[in-house]
């Protein structure tokens, strides 16, 4: 009986999940406008008009996982930290 029940926890521990949370899809169109604009002004606003519940900003050259959030707005940015490209995933 012990085994039965160490076997249902451990694919119990098995099973996936989705890492995205509840809520609404990120939106990149709707924060087009913002590409040549500084990043340290825009952040926050940007996050809130394509509806994201998460944003990844990186620079040129930045390591980046390569998970696909549809929850979450993508914001690369230049040297001077200007934005040169949004997107979702």
């Amino acid at each position: 009986m012990k085994m039965i029940v160490m076997a249902a926890l451990a694919l119990g521990a098995c099973a996936t999940t989705n890492s995205a949370p509840a809520g609404g899809k990120c939106d990149a169109t709707a924060v087009q406008n913002l590409v040549g604009k500084p990043l340290a002004a825009n952040e926050a606003d940007a996050k809130k008009r394509a509806g994201a519940a998460a944003v990844r900003s990186y620079g040129p050259g930045a390591a980046l996982t390569m998970d696909y959030r549809e929850d979450r707005l993508n914001i690369e940015t230049d040297e001077a930290g200007t934005i040169v490209k949004l997107s979702c995933g």
